[in-house]
């Protein structure tokens, strides 16, 4: 049984047991094959290596100068294989069990301020080589920036969603886990002139009997839709043509940006953590630093002794 038939079966166990996404699956399969790679060239191989096999791959990590974060998520790779590997009956013992890596630092995510948000907004419509361009580059950027998802969840949203003028979306996670969210008005004004544009552009395809999407925002690709890259790389044209700095903004950018204003304008963590789909309320806490100053005032403005003074 060859190393790469177990690194697959233990990839789509990941992808049946958990449902993992193709991004997960992908970035497993990548830190895995890496880890073989260094076993092979010491004489090793997944079954004959040993904790201190494992410990010396994670220092060669930090030696390259990779990332505590990356070094913490090879590691949880590997932890993960090898207690597959237990459960199949190929190993019976787990030399990673008693590994402790880095941990991963919980750092303040860049975010942006309102008025550059409205500035993409713009520039998303102005930048647009014509009016169907501009119709999904408005769509696409006030509803990332009206609820907060991932934007592999944007590019591929089933158009049956947004179907009878609704005012929530109902988004498929990680996971496979369902949620939904609510959309501005701005958000259901572009949706909606996008799917009057869309209707007329399928009576045409079925008139020419050509298949109809099923995606929100299709495009001629292999997916059938546009892609995280593509819309990664419109979000930084916007940011240039704005005079933002582009190196500052991405799309998680503006999921950042969602759950930073809601937060300073008093929304209730559990509500941020509900509409942007964390699991664990410690992912979300991440946000309290915006409240900050906001509490300061209220103490100051609130409290009796502040008064007196």
């Amino acid at each position: 049984m060859s190393d790469t038939y177990k690194i697959q079966a233990f990839l789509t166990a990941k992808s049946a047991e958990v449902g993992a996404s193709k991004n997960t699956t992908d970035a497993y399969a990548r830190d895995l094959m890496d880890f073989n790679g260094f076993l092979g060239h010491a004489g090793f191989d997944f079954m004959s290596a040993q904790m201190m096999q494992i410990e010396r791959y994670i220092v060669a990590l930090d030696a390259q100068g990779l990332s505590q974060a990356t070094r913490a998520r090879r590691l949880s790779a590997i932890k993960q294989f090898y207690r597959f590997c237990v459960e199949e009956g190929w190993r019976g013992d787990n030399p990673a069990i008693q590994i402790s890596g880095p941990s991963k630092k919980k750092s303040l995510p860049k975010t942006l301020s309102v008025s550059d948000v409205e500035t993409l907004l713009s520039m998303a419509v102005c930048s647009a080589k014509n009016h169907e361009d501009a119709l999904r580059q408005n769509c696409l950027m006030q509803i990332l920036y009206a609820t907060g998802m991932r934007v592999s969840e944007l590019m591929s949203l089933p158009i049956s969603v947004a179907r009878g003028h609704p005012q929530f979306l109902l988004i498929q996670g990680k996971g496979g886990k369902e949620r939904i969210v609510p959309l501005s008005a701005p958000a259901k004004t572009a949706l909606t002139e996008w799917l009057s544009f869309r209707d007329q552009q399928d009576e045409l395809l079925k008139k020419e009997g050509k298949p109809i999407s099923s995606f929100l925002f299709p495009s001629r690709g292999k997916l059938g839709h546009y892609t995280r890259h593509w819309f990664y790389q419109k979000i930084k044209e916007w940011a240039l043509a704005g005079g933002i700095n582009p190196d500052l903004v991405t799309p998680h950018t503006i999921r950042h940006a969602f759950a930073t204003h809601l937060l300073a304008n008093g929304a209730d963590l559990r509500i941020i953590q509900t509409l942007l789909g964390h699991a664990d309320i410690s992912t979300t806490e991440i946000y309290t630093h915006v409240l900050e100053d906001r509490l300061r005032e209220l103490v100051i403005e609130h409290h009796p002794l502040s008064r007196r003074n």
